[in-house]
């Protein structure tokens, strides 16, 4: 195997602290386990002072270790502890996480109450070094770390053939040729993962079809089992994505019924072998009734029905269900202009709100379409009261630039978990006299503080494949490492997140990271300044969906159209529309429902209008979709540039990456701006009122 990039795991000689006394003898405190978790902890610390700093530390243990299985709900142990059917909590989950770091008689003390906690402080000492923090002065102070969310879950969306749907950095580091893979990168992957605070990993597609139907057979169980207690040594679950239909794919039977007995009976076999033969599996990631896949709705039953029906039977062995809500109708006809895709996770969700079982957790992707640039909120976060929530974002760039483009999406993730959804204003407590608890954004739902959860958290669809550089474009790893940072603390801003990718992977050259900073934080804004104009999305090639193609899917069947004539574009999902602005809690929804009170950037989203309407930047339609185009374009010019100045300046296998994945870049963004420029002024007919050049 030839050798791949370490990242942030690089572990490169650093000029400060080396005098600093308190990291040679580092203490670990509190009640937890002495396990294969605590000893890769001390493996890491050893291996990444050692290179930064030319000493192993002295590690002591200090308080009562304990096997703490039962209060974890950690199954990987004894088995007494598979045998307990543990069911933990998401509450419990983040405080066995939560760590706190000092400095005490004169040594760096890491405190918590598990293993996995000490391991996460491990990483955060390592992060401060890597990042030549004064680690004298960072934890004079005891600070303490609590995770933001229980679940932080990265899918991924690899098939058993090796072939990543929506991959763009290689093939999968998991599987090739129907086989699981197990070497030295998987290790090098969990380690990864967990330094940036992951806990939960889902390592195949969601379209599960053909031999990944078979990972819950005795023909991959050995290789999964191993695979488990990798991930398990650095406190992270693994789960499966299942195929819902495997009573028939793989049982023989006629049926996937979720009522049926027969169907039962063939689960709770199956579930009883599964968890026998891979005892750290947490539980499972279904898709059903979704683009072509099969589900309850086959049988005239509901989304509850199925992911209950599984639910029951994975909670004997204290698992949980993910069910995903990504149900809409793919059959669209383009003619018809009430059914909206959009309101298609609510209206099948929402009626359903309190009839799924504690163990199931519904996943929501962050709008109600497919991770577009610019959309909504999803109205199911705010919408949902008593079922327990995860939110699903893509970190994979399948419509924002695909790794080729830079597109940091921290500050797009920032915003979605600081969306204000006003549910405490529908909410209502036992009285019945309503409650406002003011925990009303994203991001108290994910954690389980709106409607005390017992399970919650975030996941994204992953962006690693076998690249020597795991993420293809260098600059697009600040996407991985970001959604970890974020995920465990949704406190963390952009620009301190960026800063410490940047340092940790590229350069500690203050210049340099000034300089790779003010490429990364403007980089979304940047793209969707050249790609989809106010809300509007897609417009992307059919199928591959990377580069423009403006009625690619206008009259296609997905439901994802702009509704452009000669007049004006946009659609209309107002009450004299599809009605779905009403779907939100006010004011959200009044607010969306009028033109005049939608905020500019997503105006297109939720109105159809005239070219010549004029916007609140007070520009009209047609001109900001000229001027955001020209502007997108010479930015990412820009961009282009300030890379160039650090040739010499960084690495020459990482400064030729980015530049050569930049080249791609510019085209592509002259492409969608002559594109899109052009299709508008032939449709409108309406001149740049700055004369611009438009084919």
């Amino acid at each position: 195997m030839k050798n791949y990039a370490k990242l942030w795991l690089k572990y490169p000689a650093k000029k400060n602290n080396r005098e600093c006394e308190a990291l040679k003898k580092v203490v670990f405190s509190g009640s937890f386990s002495e396990d294969k978790i605590l000893e890769n902890a001390k493996k890491e610390l050893a291996l990444g002072l050692k290179g930064m700093l030319g000493f192993e530390p002295q590690i002591s243990i200090s308080g009562n270790a304990s096997v703490t299985c039962e209060a974890a709900g950690d199954r990987s142990g004894s088995p007494d502890c598979f045998n307990k059917k543990v069911l933990t909590s998401g509450k419990t989950i983040v405080d066995q996480e939560t760590y706190a770091v000092s400095i005490k008689n004169g040594n760096i003390n890491i405190a918590s109450d598990s293993s996995t906690g000490i391991l996460h402080g491990v990483f955060e000492i390592l992060r401060a070094v890597g990042c030549e923090k004064d680690v004298q002065k960072e934890y004079a102070a005891e600070k303490t770390f609590r995770p933001s969310n229980p679940l932080r879950m990265l899918d991924h969306w690899d098939n058993m053939d090796g072939s990543i749907e929506r991959g763009y950095s290689g093939r999968s580091f998991f599987y090739d040729n129907d086989e699981i893979i197990i070497n030295e990168r998987t290790v090098d992957y969990a380690r990864l993962i967990a330094s940036v605070g992951i806990n939960a990993v889902v390592i195949n597609n969601v379209n599960v079809k053909q031999a990944a139907s078979y990972m819950i057979t005795d023909r991959y169980f050995e290789k999964l089992a191993e695979l488990g207690e990798i991930f398990a040594g650095y406190g992270i679950g693994l789960y499966l994505s299942l195929n819902y239909a495997s009573t028939i794919e793989i049982g023989g039977m006629d049926s996937a019924d979720p009522l049926d007995e027969g169907v039962k009976a063939w689960w709770r076999e199956k579930m009883a072998e599964v968890f026998k033969k891979i005892p750290t599996l947490k539980g499972f990631l279904v898709k059903a009734d979704s683009e072509g896949r099969p589900g309850p709705f086959t049988y005239g039953r509901t989304q509850a029905d199925g992911a209950n029906m599984l639910a029951d039977i994975a909670k004997d062995y204290g698992a949980i269900i993910i069910w995903r809500c990504f149900v809409y109708n793919c059959r669209q006809d383009w003619r018809d202009k009430k059914t909206d895709r959009a309101r298609a996770g609510y209206d099948n969700f929402k009626p359903m709100d309190g009839d799924y079982h504690d163990n199931v957790i519904l996943q929501i992707k962050n709008g109600p379409m497919d991770f577009q640039i610019r959309e909504p909120i999803s109205p199911l976060f705010g919408g949902l009261k008593k079922t327990n929530q995860m939110l699903e974002v893509q970190i994979a760039q399948e419509y924002t630039g695909q790794q080729i483009d830079v597109c940091y999406l921290i500050p797009m993730f920032k915003e979605i978990l600081g969306f204000k959804t006003y549910c405490s204003n529908a909410k209502q407590d036992t009285a019945g006299t309503g409650s406002d608890n003011g925990l009303d954004t994203v991001a108290d739902i994910i954690s389980g503080k709106t409607f005390n959860s017992r399970y919650s958290g975030i996941a994204a669809v992953t962006n690693t494949g076998n690249d020597l550089n795991w993420t293809g474009n260098y600059l697009a790893g600040a996407n991985l490492f970001g959604f970890g940072r974020l995920a465990f603390n949704t406190e963390l801003e952009s620009d301190e997140i960026a800063d410490e990718f940047i340092r940790m992977t590229i350069s500690n050259d203050n210049d340099v990271v000034d300089t790779i900073k003010e490429i990364l934080l403007p980089s979304r804004a940047i793209y969707e300044k050249y790609t989809c104009p106010l809300g509007i999305g897609w417009m992307v090639k059919p199928a591959t969906h990377y580069g423009c193609s403006v009625d690619g899917y206008e009259y296609d069947r997905w439901g994802t159209y702009h509704r452009a004539d000669h007049l004006g574009l946009g659609v209309d999902r107002t009450d004299k529309g599809t009605g779905y602005a009403l779907q939100y809690n006010e004011p959200n929804a009044s607010m969306y429902n009028s033109p005049e009170n939608c905020p500019d950037e997503l105006v297109l989203f939720f109105h159809h209008l005239p070219y010549t309407h004029v916007l609140h930047s007070g520009k009209t339609v047609i001109q900001h979709i000229y001027d955001a185009h020209f502007e997108g374009y010479d930015e990412a010019v820009k961009l282009a540039e300030k890379w160039e100045t650090l040739k010499g300046k960084v690495d020459d296998e990482i400064f030729e990456n980015v530049s050569e994945r930049f080249k791609r870049q510019l085209y592509n963004a002259k492409e969608w701006c002559d594109q899109v420029n052009t299709y508008f002024h032939r449709i409108s007919g309406i001149e740049d009122e700055k004369g611009r050049k438009i084919w």
